[in-house]
């Protein structure tokens, strides 16, 4: 399953720095505008200590996590959504993208300008959501002009699609997000127009070791950013861009005297990879054994042949039924063997609905 979060933000907010210390993969990160042209995809393991749990219990040759995958995406400014700067690009690329991570600055720096001159995170995405809801207006706009023969004809199906797109018109005329406000019978129909605003959106507050950051200061700019996530529901995570790029060129066993040195002890990329793999609705059982040991991604509420076919078509076309026990189960037993003895694995048929941290036997 390839889903993809997509990195957005201002210039010099420290987007591309961010993408770099996700997967290590070099892209410009020029203190100026545009310096990230063309977008880069990174794919990012998914941290999750079960996986090493499991892989060690069974002595497994190799051991394969499960991924997202990240894309960094050219910086966008004011007027974005009428073609200004690399508009029309970036608002084509976050359109292939399935979530996005919106990246603002929470720190002053003199050495780093800012587009508009001063720091101020909520403005910042009031900026980049206006351009977003814009962008989205339009194509509503035009789809609707679309539609006129249809409903004139009185094609049901045209009907209902207008009666949610004039919601839509209305959301988006208000400067609101479409996401939270609408229900799931309603998103099915905007995401056939590729809408922007009906994707999930994580911010990530990028901080900086030893600077003036808001949030340490108790800076009134942090107040304002909470009341508008406490206002809208949205997720964030804090993270150190900077440091996690340069915790990445260490060996793991320096890391955490590095963390220590510089004051940033919680891990913001685990944070941001695991909170983006979540925004997307998807969960990961395990298969295990000798050979390897492996991390599954599906999404929530699969049924087991659903999940099966994760692994290969087969697995879902010519489902049997599955052995199935929890990851910690499994783990406490110290594998099959034990378990099998204390008749702990369940067998489930084509309705059961797999579990974040299943283990699974398919049989077919």
């Amino acid at each position: 399953m390839s889903l993809s979060v997509g990195i957005v933000g201002l210039p010099n907010v420290g987007k591309s720095t961010l993408f770099n210390a996700l997967t290590e993969k070099q892209v410009a990160a020029e203190n100026f505008p545009f310096c990230t042209i063309d977008p880069s995809v990174g794919v990012v393991a998914v941290p999750d200590a079960r996986l090493d749990r499991l892989s060690e219990m069974s002595h497994s040759a190799k051991t394969i996590p499960a991924v997202v995958e990240f894309v960094d995406i050219a910086g966008l400014v004011k007027g974005a959504s009428a073609g200004e700067g690399l508009g029309n690009q970036f608002l084509s690329n976050i359109r292939e993208t399935d979530a996005i991570a919106e990246v603002v600055r929470i720190f002053d720096d003199t050495n780093i300008t800012h587009v508009h001159g001063a720091v101020n995170p909520l403005e910042d995405i009031e900026v980049i959501n206006l351009e977003l809801i814009m962008a989205d207006l339009q194509t509503v706009t035009k789809r609707l002009g679309g539609l006129e023969r249809e409903v004139k004809r009185g094609d049901k199906q045209a009907i209902a699609e207008k009666t949610v797109l004039e919601k839509a018109t209305q959301l988006l005329e208000a400067g609101k997000l479409l996401k939270p406000n609408v229900d799931e019978d309603e998103q099915k129909v905007l995401k056939l127009l590729g809408l922007i605003t009906i994707k999930p959106i994580l911010y990530v507050l990028n901080k900086k070791a030893g600077g003036y950051n808001f949030d340490e200061q108790s800076d009134e700019r942090w107040h304002d950013l909470m009341q508008f996530f406490e206002e809208t529901g949205a997720k964030y995570v804090c993270v150190d861009a900077n440091v996690e790029g340069e915790l990445r060129e260490l060996a793991h066993e320096d890391q955490e005297v590095f963390r220590q040195e510089y004051g940033v002890l919680d891990n913001g990329i685990n944070d941001l990879i695991r909170a983006g793999y979540d925004m997307l609705g998807l969960i990961t059982y395990f298969t295990t054994g000798e050979p390897e040991t492996r991390a599954w991604t599906v999404k929530k509420d699969s049924t087991a042949p659903q999940a099966g076919a994760a692994i290969h078509g087969d697995f879902e076309e010519k489902f049997i039924r599955a052995e199935v026990i929890g990851c910690e189960e499994l783990l406490r037993e110290g594998g099959y063997a034990g378990a099998r003895e204390k008749g702990l694995l369940r067998l489930e048929g084509k309705e059961y609905l797999v579990q974040d941290g299943d283990v699974i036997i398919f049989k077919i």
